[in-house]
């Protein structure tokens, strides 16, 4: 049976930042490494992911950058979660908190769903 990588994508206009989280108790979290935003690389990258025998799991915020990288993710098979920009989805009282450091990650959304 595969075990679950999570994988946590920073997205940026040229490039995507990966970090993964191995499944379990004792999973190591590290940093795999920073690619260019693009299909090609994406898909070299879910090659890399899979070729350990593992089963990855994406997840990302979607600000300027879009949905793109989620299409493509999905088309190939993969499951990927999408958190959506939550600068607009704020209340006022939450917005305000958001600057001081108290939003919830990605990584924390996909390890707790």
């Amino acid at each position: 049976m595969n075990k679950t990588l999570y994988v946590g994508l920073d997205v940026h206009k040229d490039t995507i930042a990966v970090a993964v989280a191995e499944d379990g108790r004792r999973g190591e979290i590290r940093f795999h490494g920073t690619i260019v935003n693009s299909a090609d690389a994406v898909l070299r990258l879910t090659k890399a992911l899979t070729k350990t025998g593992h089963s990855p799991c994406f997840c990302y915020e979607a600000g300027p950058c879009g949905y793109g990288i989620h299409r493509h993710l999905t088309k190939l098979g993969f499951e990927c979660a999408v958190e959506g920009d939550l600068i607009l989805a704020c209340t006022p009282i939450t917005h305000a908190r958001h600057f001081h450091g108290h939003r919830p990650n990605a990584g924390h959304h996909l390890a707790f769903r």
